[in-house]
């Protein structure tokens, strides 16, 4: 059998997936509105999670106060105060039991079975009674809502900056996490400057893509 071609679609949201780059160049006198960055953490919360346990947190650091103690902890890198925002963005360990309850709306409008949401706590407490599997899941809902944050910038005109350089001990004290959230990245956010380098080039497909 011959696999059809796929035509060629011109799409904003793949143009956006082009274009975007790490920034590390920002302007340090460009200030976001408060609702922009609520339209930001709504639009990240639109990714996926496990069971739809929506286990993330996403602290938004705007203050001269709170960037400058940020920095001390993300290992000095300028960014952290040159931009407008810098979120960090915080996986919650699964806890089942919150599942009932964030499920309840779609039973009520008739998209699920009332007797799934229980289903769906068993499975999930049964999964993630093991420690490295909750953490896992806790770092895979945050990496995919700081994707679609990072991709809800793009679509606003704002650059963003990936960190993983920073003191997640020291951070998730500083910022007084709970016991039960890892701080997995920062995002700087906001308008850039000049002096960023353009996308740098991606490996072949050959070299990242198997087909079985």
């Amino acid at each position: 059998m011959t696999a059809a071609a796929i035509p060629t679609i011109a799409h904003p949201a793949l143009a956006l997936i082009e274009q975007r780059r790490a920034a590390n160049q920002f302007d340090a006198a460009h200030l976001l509105p408060h609702e922009t960055i609520d339209t930001l953490v709504r639009l990240a919360t639109q990714a996926p999670t496990a069971y739809h346990l929506q286990n993330w947190r996403f602290i938004a650091v705007v203050s001269p106060a709170a960037k400058a103690r940020l920095r001390a902890l993300a290992w000095n890198q300028p960014k952290v105060e040159a931009a407008a925002v810098t979120f960090i963005v915080c996986g919650v360990l699964p806890d089942a039991a919150t599942l009932p309850a964030r499920l309840q709306p779609f039973v009520d409008a008739g998209h699920m079975p009332p007797e799934m949401p229980a289903q769906w706590q068993a499975a999930a407490h049964g999964q993630y009674t093991n420690p490295q599997a909750a953490r896992d899941e806790a770092v895979r809902s945050a990496s995919l809502g700081a994707a679609t944050l990072m991709l809800a910038a793009e679509a606003l005109g704002l650059a963003s900056g990936p960190m993983g350089g920073f003191e997640p001990d020291e951070v998730a004290y500083a910022f007084g996490l709970a016991a039960n959230e890892l701080p997995v990245m920062l995002i700087a956010l906001g308008q850039a400057s000049a002096g960023n380098w353009p996308q740098k080039p991606r490996r072949p497909l050959a070299e990242v893509l198997q087909k079985v």
